[in-house]
């Protein structure tokens, strides 16, 4: 097992990590932007290190001050989190290049899944099913993209190769619309990416958005740790995520489940990965992998027992994995709901000083979060600042158990999205299970008017 540790992110999943570490009897060094200068992680910390001003490229997207950070400390080790570096094939070469072990995938596995369309091609070689669209990234031909189009049949969906987080995708209903979608689609990529290719897929009109969670270790061994339901989202952004998913035959999870991890072990993958997959009229079409810990990760620890960031480290530090499958068994139902601080039906950012923070307890309930009284919420980053995740032995004991906790929940001097997901815990669609992709956006539109 590793002595030292370098965290090289912020929030609620800095510190996260950091608690994994001591629980392993591992040093933790956080790295921080001055923006971060009094996050509770940062206190709490064997050692911490500034590593630039506040904006993400000066400081959580600065690898050469992350890897200074670590070579002055004697870390031995760089976890990533999510977001930031955490799948970047370049950073993880570079740890590994300079003496480090990076706690995730090798570089080559998160360049290949990180091209959508080369982890499309690998998924296909896997026998992993995917959505119907074009075998490769879209040529520069008019009459080829157009012939492709028709072969899809409308709508389709021009995603960036290089894309992720919701962003670089157009959806196109007609031929006239989509020469323009192509061109306008390749630019954007090109600009947000560094890459410009694109492709294109068949747009499924009312999928839901299921992920497996799989973990492998280096000697070739792989599980997977049961599903997530994360359809509850805005503009491709998760909003809401359940595991199990509510009303999906197990036989039907269970085969998924089982491709995905002859996938990893065909692909040599090591560490913690994600499976994303739309589901619509009982089959499942891979739309990418994540290579990295997810936001939404308690769900699957709290239905399967499995410290997932634990297992991270103990697998990255050259162990094997301490279960096999059928030590996995699903056990109750467990929802999350992110915090944000922002308006919570216009979604506009709410930076600022928090006056009042008291969270909820009780049996079932755990908040992760780096917030604390008077701490101030930066404009810099993105605006999620906790999570509420609950656990009951049944999917409404679960509800009934977010709904109080919610109930509890007390955030004043910014504005939160806690009044949304207290209207969604009684809405009588979710209520019931099985909402699609676009459920939430419905709803908003209906709400508004």
């Amino acid at each position: 097992m590793f002595k030292k540790i370098l965290i090289a992110n912020r929030g609620e999943i800095a510190l996260r990590i950091q608690r994994a570490c001591r629980e392993l009897g591992v040093k933790a060094v956080m790295v921080y932007s001055e923006a971060d200068r009094d996050a509770k992680y940062i206190k709490l910390a064997d050692e911490s290190v500034c590593i630039g001003p506040a904006p993400s490229k000066d400081s959580y997207l600065n690898m050469p001050a992350i890897i200074s950070a670590a070579e002055v400390t004697d870390a031995e080790a760089i976890h990533p989190g999510y977001g930031f570096l955490s799948e970047n094939a370049d950073f993880a070469e570079r740890v590994e290049k300079s003496g480090f072990k990076f706690i995730g995938p090798t570089p080559e596995s998160i360049r290949i899944m990180g091209d959508k369309v080369s982890a499309k091609q690998t998924m296909i070689k896997a026998g992993v099913p995917c959505v119907p669209g074009s075998e490769g990234a879209l040529p520069d031909d008019a009459a080829t993209i157009k012939r492709t189009a028709k072969q899809v049949g409308y709508p389709v969906i021009i995603k960036a190769a290089g894309g992720g987080g919701g962003r670089g995708m157009r959806v196109v209903h007609t031929e006239a619309a989509l020469l323009h979608a192509v061109q306008t689609t390749k630019a954007e990529a090109g600009a947000a990416f560094g890459n410009p290719e694109v492709y294109m897929e068949k747009f499924l009109q009312n999928p839901r958005h299921i992920e497996i969670q799989i973990m492998a270790d280096q000697h070739r061994n792989a599980v997977w740790l049961g599903e997530r339901d994360c359809s509850m989202q805005r503009r491709h952004q998760k909003v809401i995520e359940e595991a199990p998913a509510p009303g999906i035959p197990r036989k039907l999870i269970e085969r998924i489940g089982e491709r995905c991890v002859a996938a990893v072990k065909k692909m040599g993958y090591r560490g913690a990965g994600t499976f994303e997959f739309l589901f619509e009229n009982g089959e499942f079409y891979f739309i990418e992998m994540n290579t990295r810990v997810q936001v939404e990760h308690p769900v699957t620890e709290w239905v399967t027992g499995v410290d997932v960031v634990r297992t991270q480290i103990m697998v990255a530090a050259g162990e094997k994995l301490p279960f096999v499958q059928r030590d996995i068994q699903i056990k109750g139902h467990s929802i999350e709901c992110r915090i944000n601080a922002e308006d919570p039906y216009k979604f506009t950012p709410s930076p600022g000083r928090i006056t009042t923070w008291h969270t909820p307890g009780g049996p079932g309930v755990r908040v992760d979060s780096h917030i604390y009284a008077n701490y101030f919420v930066p404009p810099n980053y993105d605006s999620m600042i906790g999570k509420i995740i609950v656990h009951g032995d049944t999917r409404e004991q679960a509800l009934a158990r977010m709904r109080t906790a919610l109930a509890e929940t007390v955030v004043e001097g910014i504005n939160t999205n806690i009044a949304l997901h207290r209207e969604l815990m009684v809405d009588a669609k979710f209520m019931d299970g099985g909402t699609n992709i676009h459920y939430l956006e419905e709803w908003l539109s209906k709400r508004i008017r």
